[in-house]
């Protein structure tokens, strides 16, 4: 559960992505053979198994009108909310905060 007492799915900008090309009819091969991508990189991004740099997303603005400033920051918002969820992360912090409390 998140911080606001419900459970929270983080939300991938490929997901957005993956949404325009099918509300546009747009095939992933087809788009991604237009504009030079490979489909893989492509799927994977649409999927939320790869991430979407600043250069792809400026790419998709051109493409599709999509603000790549948005894309970037919801990645980074992504990402932040993985890492708080990542166990290892949280013992990790949990025993800096131990030893910070002495300082």
């Amino acid at each position: 559960m998140g911080n606001l007492g419900y459970p929270f799915r983080p939300y991938h900008p490929g997901e957005l992505l993956k949404e325009e090309l099918e509300c546009r009819h747009i095939k992933q091969k087809e788009f991604a053979t237009k504009f030079g991508i490979s489909y893989t990189a492509l799927n994977e991004i649409l999927n939320g198994r790869r991430s979407v740099s600043t250069d792809f997303a400026l790419l998709m603005e051109a493409a599709l009108g999509v603000n790549a400033d948005l894309l970037v920051r919801l990645q980074v918002s992504y990402n932040m909310q993985i890492a708080r969820q990542d166990k290892k992360l949280i013992k990790k912090f949990n025993e800096i905060r131990k030893i910070t409390a002495f300082l």
